[in-house]
């Protein structure tokens, strides 16, 4: 028997009763915010600025780990690092109603950062730097980590497992993530003990947000335990010598307040190969959610498999390339 959707009883009624629980003045207007994991609205408030609410996916993390992420983002706020922090409402961040989990949290606008702009690079890596400064002074415990078994291995094994690759396809794709596992694993070998520390665990362009005083870093639902370069490598995107000055404008910040470990640049294109296939899992996984065969129809054809063969092949290849510079 197939699951019913996930958000499917999460109504506008019900949305905004969960909220006039919380006894805030909801004016009733919603606007819904681009998200996929999660549900994230907009909501209008009577004489007041509008909020924005979470409604966390079921299932996906417990309540633990989504009060150990927001005590994480709420210690960063504490510090006067630019991050955006629950709300705290009768004295909680994390409320349930109607089978459901949500967080409140104060809208703040932005736009992306010009990641092609050295100062803005170095801007961020100030607070990046920061971030990972507070991270490392204490692990999660209950969070996962990035790590070679759950984005790698068990992806994998829940593709091949599933009806979603062409027939005449899953034998080649088994063989290349294989080929390609082997090569992240080469990369961690080659990085060595490395640190892990708390991250923000999904830092793309999309998840900072910046307006004149700089920028500011949302949506912590990734948070997990993982090497610094998580939080770094999405910043950079080009060829090599793009990426070399981008990187190289990021520690420029980042080091004022975090040394760095040079071996994790073996690490880069590993945690690359690791997010592809952790992505395609990810869609798989979803897709009793009516979001996403409207949002993916793509996903699953022959086409889709081919573009993401194509992909790991040539991260295979750049796995053995040098780092970005000698380590």
């Amino acid at each position: 028997m197939s699951l019913p959707p996930p958000y499917e009883t999460l109504t506008p009624d019900c949305l905004l009763t969960a909220v006039e629980n919380l006894g805030l003045p909801a004016s009733g207007s919603l606007l819904a915010l681009n998200s996929y994991e999660n549900r994230v609205y907009q909501l209008g408030m009577d004489d007041a600025p509008p909020l924005v609410v979470k409604f966390y996916r079921p299932a996906r993390w417990t309540d633990a780990q989504i009060i150990e992420e927001h005590d994480f983002v709420a210690a960063l706020a504490a510090e006067e690092i630019p991050v955006v922090a629950p709300m705290q409402i009768n004295g909680q961040t994390l409320h349930h109603h109607a089978g459901f989990r949500f967080a409140v949290f104060p809208r703040r606008g932005g736009r992306t950062p010009e990641l092609d702009d050295a100062a803005v690079l170095e801007w961020i890596g100030r607070f990046m730097g920061r971030i990972h400064a507070m991270g490392a002074t204490r692990p999660f415990t209950t969070r996962p980590t990035v790590d070679i078994a759950s984005f790698g291995d068990e992806s994998v094994a829940w593709l091949l497992a599933s009806d979603f690759i062409p027939q005449d396809l899953r034998d080649d794709y088994q063989a290349l993530t294989r080929q390609a596992l082997d090569g992240v694993r080469r990369c961690y070998d080659r990085a060595g003990a490395v640190a892990s520390l708390r991250l923000h665990g999904d830092c793309h362009a999309g998840n900072i947000l910046w307006t004149d005083a700089g920028p500011h870093f949302v949506d912590f639902d990734d948070a997990r335990m993982g090497p610094a370069i998580q939080d770094l490598w999405m910043l950079l995107s080009g060829e090599r010598q793009d990426q070399v000055r981008q990187l190289a404008d990021v520690l420029a910040g980042y080091e004022d307040f975090c040394d760095f470990n040079q071996r994790e640049l073996h690490l880069i294109e590993a945690l690359r190969t690791l997010r592809l296939l952790h992505y395609s899992a990810w869609l798989a996984r979803r897709w009793d959610d009516p979001a996403f065969p409207a949002a993916f129809p793509w996903f699953g054809t022959a086409h889709y498999w081919s573009q993401r063969m194509l992909e790991l092949r040539e991260q295979v290849a750049q796995m053995e390339e040098p780092t970005l510079w000698p380590v």
